[in-house]
């Protein structure tokens, strides 16, 4: 059979350039409803979305707003309210509770050499009724506009603004500066004056502050900030526990003070990012006596605190403190009135079709209540496709939202007045915006989507997912009968005897998914002419908590033979060229790369990592995540205690680097110069090891790019490196 003949660079990056230019859809806000004079409702629908600019090399950020008419239980009509715009310098913003104020963060740049500013506007319809500059205030640092610690809050009165920032540091100088000479007038009373609080301090220069690691490097102590929106005063508020680090605030019921997040930072800062088994509890700070109040477990770590409408609940998110970075999570909810916390989900330990798969996501959705105060809707993770689910807190109960609507990956952007507000993409169609109205308690499997804004399928890609169980000699004797799930990618264009060669791409983390939905890279490359293989092992997130619990322990085995399961088994039974197969995968996916060409050298031609582990025992003393290395490996981890030489023996050996005598493999790597989590290091330790062995590698640095390599000129110049690599060896 012809093996496809493939397009050029230059044709490669038109379509490229042509598939980077979807947009993604970020938020959702819904306005409150008009009636108008015939007895009809309508709402607007502000919408934010955020598209790569490869000729400015940057992401952009646009909104455009639409009108939702609706009668209480349907959607009558919806459609756009004119064309978008681009939004500039915008950091946060936030509609007041009665959407008729709208509060913005904006950044300025400074005059000549000062540094940027940040503003706080206040708008009034068509009005900006305040703009303070918080930079000239100087109550404190720069402010979070993260999504781990950051939040822009209104008072239930409107009258205030709360948010985090990073904690006011003293000047400091040199034990050797210079000062001009002052005339000497000082009277004895003078001299036994203190020196000035703002005075700079010595020594105290090149003082070492800990940072809360990648993507937060410039956040090392929050602290919650409050503007008093009349009197353009700012003032930081006090009581917060000296060992915690606060963040995702919110106003308490009454206005007299604040709920939020306390993570704990002793002994040491661990990275945040995707981790959500840091140890954190919910705390309330009262403004009048300053009085902080544990509302939650302190043993745990807790996240995404959401208020219900009447202000009488706060639903949270909690998962066990260290083990593994991502779980299946509980849901939690606290009794305003009466102090109680009762839970509502448990953790799912094995995923059954067509039964709630348990709760994994980053986070609640901001606004998730329904007007009743007693359902919340979430999204979450259902083996390798994403759905929407309503929680009936006082019963525990779940129904499906899009049980009857399209296969893909569903997102909940937010629901208000009962109008619920989502996306949806799968692998070969860009988001789209859909709207729908929450039937009443027990009707919720009835509910009809409207399709507000769409995105036409891209041509030329047909997909599927494919359920696999591993065979008995490869069951885990803790966890027997679990499976896992693959997402295949094909070009569904050309003669039905051509056939395609193969891109393997396992997900990285390990505990994450690969979702049905829209993903860049794999889209071009299947445009392109590739089949790409996207590999759910056993460890993915989705498939209940025994998945997650039973790879620790079992990296470098588990993992590789479930990936190399899925590739043989795809070989076999899809038309596809087995002579040329590649490995594309980053952090754990990349582990799991370098893995696969050491332990089947046979099966692979070409290969791609980016930022990948390569020696677990080396990265133990160098990233902001030491935990992980312990956990993946089975170890348990101890802050204050070093690994002894049976554990550096054991991290050394689930590491790839054990097989590195036996690649053959041509292989390209790409490194992200300020990577926190896997340091370049990694990478650099592997790319030495090749080329002593005389293995074709190739090695691309990307400054001002992290883990992730996210940056827009990093990531364009990164796929195009990547077909390059492949149409070289796969001898396409």
């Amino acid at each position: 059979m012809e093996p496809v003949v493939l397009p050029s660079l230059e044709e490669v990056a038109g379509l490229y350039r042509e598939l980077s230019q979807h947009p993604g859809l970020s938020t959702a806000c819904l306005g409150p409803d008009v009636t108008t004079q015939y007895g009809g409702k309508y709402c607007s629908l502000y919408t934010e979305w955020s598209q790569r600019d490869l000729a400015r090399a940057e992401t952009i950020k646009s909104c455009r707003q639409y009108l939702v008419f609706h009668d209480g239980a349907s959607i009558v009509y919806a459609g756009p309210a004119g064309t978008c715009c681009e939004i500039k310098d915008e950091l946060l913003s936030c509609e007041s509770p009665s959407g008729a104020l709208k509060a913005v963060l904006r950044k300025a740049a400074g005059k000549e050499k000062e540094k940027e500013k940040q503003f706080l506007e206040v708008w009034d319809q068509n009005r900006k009724v305040k703009s303070i500059d918080l930079t000239a205030l100087d109550k404190h640092g720069s402010i979070y506009d993260d999504d781990q610690f950051g939040c822009l809050a209104w008072s239930h009165s409107e009258t205030h603004l709360l948010y985090v920032a990073e904690k006011k540091r003293p000047k400091a100088e040199s034990f050797f500066q210079s000062k001009a000479p002052e005339l000497d007038c000082s009277t004895d009373e003078d001299l036994e004056r203190p020196e000035k609080p703002d005075a700079p301090l010595k020594g105290e220069q090149f003082v070492y502050r800990e940072d809360w690691g990648e993507t937060l490097s410039t956040c090392s102590v929050p602290v919650l900030c409050v503007l008093d929106i009349e009197g353009s005063s700012v003032s930081v508020l006090e009581g917060v526990p000296e060992h915690v680090s606060p963040g995702q605030a919110f106003w308490s019921p009454e206005d007299t003070g604040v709920v939020f997040v306390g993570w704990w930072h002793e002994p040491f800062r661990l990275g945040l990012r995707h981790c959500t088994n840091r140890r954190s509890a919910l705390f309330y700070v009262d403004l009048t006596g300053g009085d902080c109040e544990l509302l939650s477990d302190d043993t745990r770590a807790v996240w995404s605190p959401r208020l219900s409408p009447d202000r009488c609940r706060i639903a949270y998110l909690e998962n066990s403190a260290l083990g593994p970075h991502q779980q299946c999570s509980r849901l939690l909810m606290y009794d305003w009135y009466t102090e109680q916390t009762r839970t509502v989900l448990e953790a799912v330990p094995r995923q059954a079709w067509g039964s709630f798969p348990g709760i994994y996501c980053s986070a609640l959705p901001a606004l998730c209540w329904a007007a009743d105060s007693r359902r919340l809707v979430l999204d979450t993770a259902q083996r390798s496709q994403q759905d929407v689910f309503v929680v009936d807190t006082q019963t525990g109960a779940t129904t499906s939202l899009t049980a009857g609507a399209p296969q893909g990956s569903w997102s909940v952007l937010t629901i208000d007045r009962d109008l619920l507000v989502a996306k949806f993409s799968t692998p070969s169609c860009p988001p789209t915006l859909r709207v729908a109205v929450l039937p009443s308690a027990g009707q919720e499997a009835q509910v009809q989507w409207v399709c507000l804004q769409d995105a036409p399928p891209v041509p030329s890609i047909s997909w599927s997912i494919r359920t696999l169980q591993p065979p008995p000699e490869q069951e885990n004797p803790q966890y027997g009968g679990l499976d896992f799930d693959a997402i295949l990618l094909r070009p569904s264009e050309g003669p039905t005897a051509q056939k395609p060669p193969l891109v393997v791409m396992p997900h990285g983390g390990p505990h994450t998914v690969f979702s049905a939905g829209w993903m860049l890279y794999p889209a071009v490359l299947c445009r392109v002419g590739f089949a790409v293989l996207l590999v759910n092992y056993r460890g993915s997130l989705g498939f209940g908590q025994d998945s997650v619990n039973s790879l620790p322990g079992n990296v470098g085995t588990q993992d590789v033979r479930d990936v190399q399961l899925c590739v043989e088994r795809v070989l076999q039974e899809e038309l596809l060229d087995s002579s040329r197969v590649a490995l594309v995968g980053g952090s754990h996916g990349g582990f799991l790369a370098c893995h696969l060409i050491g332990q089947f050298p046979d099966t692979y031609h070409a290969c791609v990592v980016r930022n990948p582990v390569v020696n677990i025992a080396s990265m133990a003393t160098t990233t902001d995540i030491p935990d992980w290395c312990l956990t993946e490996t089975g170890l348990p981890y101890v802050p204050a205690a070093l690994p002894d030489p049976a554990q550096w023996a054991e991290m050394l050996q689930k590491s790839p680097i054990r097989y590195v005598d036996r690649v053959r493999t041509p292989v390209l790597l790409m490194l992200g110069e300020d990577d926190l989590r896997v340091p370049p290091k990694q990478g650099l330790e592997y790319y030495r090891a090749l080329k002593t062995r005389g293995v074709p590698t190739r090695l691309l640095w990307y400054p001002g790019n992290n883990h992730a390599l996210a940056g827009v000129e990093a990531e364009a110049d990164g796929f195009m490196n990547i077909v390059q690599w492949l149409l070289e060896h796969l001898r396409c």
